[in-house]
C-alpha cells in the first residue's frame, strides 16, 4: 500500500512539475482586439485583433443564458461534471471509429475543444492525445466558466472572424448578451463548419446547421422552450456581414494607443457621436476636394468630451489618417474673446468703452478689417460682435501681448509661434497656432465663469480647475457672445467665428450653459479653401450640432445673471504688467510696474521691499537685481494687494 502510495504521490509529482514546465499556452487568448466603450457601457468602436483577425475577449457574463446552456446541451452535456475528458464520449467515438472505418464523433470535451483553440493542430491521434492533457491542465488551473470564455472568445465563425461577440456584431450588428435563440443556436453551429456555413456565403447551409441544432438539442437546453424553438425555425439567418462598430474611429486609436486595455472607457455619448457624424458626413459631401472638417463637442461642467469628429477617416485625398481636432492652425478671429475678457479684467476697457475702428499703425504693424473697411467710433461690445480688428489690436497694444500669451498657456492653449519669435500685435487676429481640443477648452472656460480644466476623453477624477479670468470678466464676454443664429437655430447660445488669413482656416465656437462645441473647416495641408469663411461655412454647422444637444443647458448662461456692475470690476486692484509666469529678459534696463483699481497711492514691492514711486501714478520702476526669481506686489490704500511671480533670465 505504501508503495502504491508512494507511486501515487511520485506520479502527482511529476504531473505538476511538467504542468509548470510545460503551461497551456494562451497567447491567442490574449491576442485579441481592442473595444472602445461610450459612456453608458456601449461598444462605440472596435480594432482587430494583430493579424486582422476579429477576436474580442467574451465570458459567460457577455452572452444569454440560453446560449451556454445550447452550447452545453450541443457539445459537453456532462461539461460540468468531468475533470476535463469525458471517458464515455471517447469510448462511444472509439467504438463508432472501430465499426465505421471512420471517424463518426471525436469524442472532444467543451474542455478539449478549448485547448485545440488556443493551439490549434492537424486532427491526428497525437494532436487528440495532446488535447487530453492539455484538457486536464486546464481543467485544473481555471474554473468551468473560464474555460467556457476560452471557447467563446475563440470559436471560429467564418472569415476573419472569431468569438462570439465578434460574431454577434458581425453577423447580426448587435452586442452578444442580445442574441435572441435563433442567432445563439447559429452561432453555436458556425463553428462545427465555419467556412461551409458561413451566413454570407452559404446561408441555406447556415441554416440547415442551425435548425438541425434547434431540431436535436434544444429541446434539452433548459433556457429554450418549445415556444422559442419554434419561433428560431421560422427565423431567416443573415445573409451579409455587418460592419463593425466604427464610430469615433480617430479617437479609437488614440485611446487604444495610450490603453492596452481590452475594454477601454471613454467619456463619448453614443447617440451624439453618431449625430455629429451624421452631420459631418452631409457637410462633408458639400467641401471640395482635399477639403475636411473637425467637429468637437464637451461637457463644459464636467471638463469631458461627448463627441469627436477628427475628419474624413479612410478618405486619403482629405488626410483622413490624421486627426484633425489636434493640428495645430490659425484660429483667426475667435481667439478675439479671450482678449477682450482680458481686457475687462485688467480694467482696460468696459463693453460700453468707446473705441476707434480707424486706420492706425502700431508701428511698423498696420492692421486692416476682413472687408477692408471702417466703422468709426464703436463700442467695445460691437467691436467684439462684428469682429473688427483695430479695436482688438488696440486693446492687446494696451493690454501686453506677453500677458495674453501667459493666459493662453495657462489656460491650457500654449500658443504656437514661429522659431524665435516673441508674442506681439498680430496675435490679437490669431497670429498663432491652436488645436481645436485647446480651442473648446478656451471656450469652455468662458462658459465656466473663467476656470479652465483640461477636456477628458476618459472618465474619472481629473486635475482640479484653476481660475484663469475673473468670473465677472468671462461673464460680460459671454454676454456679449450671445446672439441668434444669422439662419436661424436655438437661441441662447454664446457664439464666434473665425477665418485665418488666406481663408486657410474657418472656425465657429460656441457655449452655452453646460456644452462648448468646436468646428474647424479647411484643407488639412494648409493650402487655402476659397470661398470658406467662419460665418459662412462653419457657423451653420456650429447651428446644426446645438440643435441635436440636450436641451436643458439653454436656459442661459448662468455667469451673466451674476454679472456686476462695471465699476466694480474697474475698481478692483490690478497688476497689469508683468503678468504671473513672466520671463523678462536680463540687461534690457528698468522694468516698468503698472496697475489698475485700488485706491492711490499704490506701493510697488519686489520680495517686500518698496520701490521709489510717484504717488500720483500707477506705475514704478524696478531694475532687477540679476537672474532669478521674484515676487511682484503692488499694494493699495485700502490695504488691497496683487502678487506676480516672475522670472529673470
Amino acid at each position: 500500500m505504501r508503495r502504491l502510495l508512494a507511486a501515487l504521490a511520485l506520479l502527482a509529482g511529476a504531473g505538476w512539475a511538467l504542468d509548470r514546465a510545460f503551461p497551456p499556452d494562451l497567447s491567442r487568448l490574449e491576442a485579441v482586439g481592442q473595444e472602445v466603450l461610450a459612456r453608458d457601457g456601449r461598444t462605440l468602436s472596435t480594432l482587430p485583433a494583430p493579424g486582422g483577425t476579429w477576436r474580442l475577449t467574451t465570458s459567460t457574463a457577455d452572452v444569454p443564458p440560453h446560449l451556454t446552456d445550447l452550447l452545453i446541451t450541443a457539445e459537453d452535456r456532462r461539461f460540468r461534471w468531468h475533470p476535463g475528458v469525458d471517458p464515455l464520449a471517447l469510448a462511444r467515438a472509439a467504438w463508432q471509429w472501430a465499426h465505421a472505418g471512420r471517424i463518426l464523433s471525436g469524442g472532444s470535451t467543451l474542455t478539449m475543444q478549448a485547448a485545440r483553440l488556443l493551439e490549434p493542430r492537424p486532427r491526428t491521434l497525437r494532436s487528440k492525445a495532446i488535447e487530453i492533457l492539455r484538457a486536464l491542465q486546464l481543467e485544473a488551473r481555471y474554473s468551468k466558466d473560464d474555460i467556457l470564455g476560452i471557447w467563446l472568445t475563440l470559436a471560429p465563425m467564418g472569415g476573419n472572424i472569431e468569438g462570439v461577440r465578434a460574431g454577434s456584431l458581425a453577423w447580426f450588428g448587435r452586442p452578444s448578451r442580445q442574441l435572441d435563440p435563433a442567432e445563439a443556436a447559429l452561432l453555436v453551429a458556425i463553428p462545427r463548419r465555419p467556412e461551409a456555413t458561413r451566413p454570407d456565403r452559404h446561408p441555406e447551409r447556415a441554416r440547415l446547421a442551425r435548425d438541425a441544432l434547434l431540431t436535436a438539442r434544444a429541446a434539452d437546453a433548459p433556457g429554450i422552450t418549445p415556444a422559442d424553438t419554434a419561433y428560431a425555425l421560422a427565423t431567416p439567418v443573415p445573409v451579409a456581414r455587418q460592419p463593425m462598430p466604427r464610430l469615433a474611429p480617430h479617437l479609437a486609436r488614440e485611446l487604444a494607443r495610450s490603453d492596452p486595455a481590452h475594454r477601454i472607457p471613454s467619456t463619448i455619448d453614443l447617440p451624439l457621436q453618431r449625430a455629429i457624424e451624421d452631420v459631418a458626413a452631409t457637410a462633408l459631401a458639400g467641401l471640395p476636394d482635399r477639403a475636411s472638417l473637425a467637429i468637437l463637442v464637451a461637457d463644459a461642467d464636467a471638463h469631458e468630451i461627448r463627441a469627436l469628429h477628427g475628419g474624413a477617416f479612410g478618405a486619403e485625398g482629405r488626410a483622413g489618417a490624421l486627426d484633425l481636432t489636434r493640428a495645430i492652425r490659425s484660429p483667426g478671429s475667435a481667439l478675439k474673446p479671450m482678449l477682450y475678457a482680458l481686457a475687462f479684467e485688467a480694467g482696460i476697457a468696459a463693453p460700453e468703452t468707446l473705441l476707434a475702428d480707424l486706420p492706425r499703425r502700431f508701428g511698423s504693424y498696420a492692421p486692416e478689417n476682413f472687408d477692408g473697411g471702417f466703422a468709426g467710433r464703436v463700442t467695445v461690445a460691437d467691436a467684439l460682435r462684428h469682429s473688427l480688428n483695430l479695436p482688438a489690436v488696440a486693446l492687446l497694444s494696451e493690454l501686453g501681448p506677453l500677458r495674453f500669451a501667459s493666459a493662453l498657456k495657462a489656460a491650457g492653449a500654449p500658443p504656437r509661434l514661429p522659431p524665435g519669435a516673441d508674442p506681439s500685435l498680430p496675435l490679437a487676429l490669431g497670429g498663432l497656432g491652436i488645436t481645436l481640443r485647446e480651442m473648446a477648452g478656451l471656450y469652455a472656460m468662458l462658459g465656466q465663469g473663467g476656470e479652465a480644466a483640461p477636456l477628458r476623453l476618459q472618465p474619472g477624477p481629473g486635475p482640479t480647475p484653476r481660475r484663469v479670468l475673473d468670473p465677472r470678466a468671462a461673464g460680460l464676454t459671454a454676454a456679449i457672445l450671445v446672439n441668434p443664429f444669422p439662419g436661424g437655430g436655438p437661441h441662447g447660445i454664446a457664439w464666434k467665428t473665425g477665418t485665418s488669413w488666406g481663408g486657410r482656416d474657418a472656425w465657429a465656437m460656441g457655449f452655452d450653459a453646460r456644452h462648448v462645441a468646436g468646428i474647424w473647416v479647411g484643407r488639412p495641408d494648409g493650402t487655402p479653401l476659397p470661398g470658406a469663411t467662419g460665418a459662412r461655412t462653419a457657423l451653420p454647422l456650429l447651428a446644426r450640432i446645438f440643435e441635436r444637444l440636450p436641451p436643458a443647458p439653454r436656459q442661459g448662461l448662468p455667469v451673466r445673471a451674476a454679472t456686476p456692475p462695471m465699476a466694480e470690476m474697474l475698481d478692483r486692484l490690478r497688476l497689469t504688467f508683468p503678468p504671473p509666469g513672466a520671463v523678462l529678459e536680463e540687461g534690457e534696463g528698468h522694468v516698468t510696474l503698472r496697475a489698475s483699481g485700488g485706491r492711490r497711492p499704490l506701493t510697488f514691492l519686489v520680495d517686500g521691499r518698496p520701490l521709489p514711486a510717484e504717488p500720483a501714478k500707477r506705475e514704478a520702476a524696478w531694475v532687477p537685481e540679476g537672474p532669478g526669481f521674484y515676487r511682484v506686489t503692488v499694494l493699495d490704500a485700502a490695504g488691497s494687494a496683487a502678487r506676480a511671480e516672475v522670472r529673470v533670465r
